[in-house]
């Protein structure tokens, strides 16, 4: 357990699943430090007896004032819109960091926004479940999962680079990126497989019919490669909204290969795509 933290008191802006799961995680590893939430009433209220925050506060302004981390854990869209808030009640010198599935518009708008000592750091923790809210928050959330820090490592702030060793103290892995780097990766690797679930959702409930056929056949293999579809639009809205050029190259390369798949399902071509899915398959299975 870690003795010392830089930061003595932190402001969590949303105490939802990962709000709440970054408080709870803090509470274990730093018992000393003082967290502090906002968020509507009834999520704060569960965030205080779940033991995930400190204190709630009225309002952001009286939350961000005298933190020296503010924790943005917001959809996308609120997220942004806080910032100028934020900026305006934050101490001088603090750092503001974000867990937003996009990194490109709220960077930019930050870049803008924070001109003073207070320093914004754009961050993605690659961790999430399906059920949102502070009742699924859990403090090992982010164990063994990538986040991302915007930015580059060696010219990092000295307070980005503290932010970066709380990271690994709550068990999550750094990785630093550039914000179009970023965007354009998590296209590919989960913004994709959300549509694609999607889609394949759509597809069976619309060749389901009033005998329940095909869906009362299908076994554990649908039930896996449909998880995705039990997220709600709520947490998506955004994402598609700040990542649409990314998630349109993604769905026009998967219709290439579907259209390959559909010219080659009778020749041997089909079974190279079967090996070349299987190692990278194994491959993720490996990974912690």
């Amino acid at each position: 357990m870690a003795s010392t933290i830089p930061f003595r008191r932190v402001a969590i802006i949303g105490t939802g699943l990962v709000g709440g799961s970054f408080g709870l995680a803090l509470g274990r590893e730093f018992p000393g430090i003082s967290i502090v939430g906002f968020s509507h009433a009834e999520s704060a209220t569960r965030a205080l007896a779940r033991q995930a925050i400190d204190e709630v506060a009225p309002d952001l302004a009286s939350a961000v004032r005298r933190a020296d981390l503010v924790y943005v854990a917001l959809p996308i869209g609120a997220s942004i819109e806080a910032l100028a808030a934020i900026e305006g009640s934050a101490e001088p010198g603090a750092l503001v960091t974000d867990v937003g599935s996009t990194k490109v518009s709220i960077c930019r708008i930050a870049r803008e926004q924070f001109r003073g000592q207070t320093l914004f750091l754009g961050g993605h923790p690659m961790a999430g479940r399906e059920q949102s809210g502070i009742e699924h928050a859990d403090a090992d959330l982010f164990r063994g999962a990538p986040y991302v820090l915007t930015g580059v490592e060696a010219t990092a702030d000295r307070r980005a680079k503290q932010f970066q060793e709380l990271v690994r103290t709550i068990g999550a892995r750094p990785v630093w990126c550039d914000p179009e780097t970023h965007d354009w990766a998590v296209g590919i690797v989960s913004h994709l497989p959300q549509l694609v679930s999607l889609a394949l959702a759509r597809v069976v409930a619309d060749e389901t019919d009033e005998s329940g056929l095909p869906v009362s056949l299908a076994g554990s293999g649908l039930r896996d490669t449909l998880r995705l579809a039990g997220s709600p639009y709520g947490i998506w809205r955004d994402i598609l909204l700040t990542n649409t050029e990314n998630l349109s190259r993604a769905l026009d390369r998967l219709g290439q290969v579907i259209d390959y798949l559909r010219t080659n399902l009778r020749t041997r071509e089909i079974e190279r795509e079967f090996a070349a899915a299987n190692e990278l398959y194994h491959q993720l299975q490996k990974r912690p």
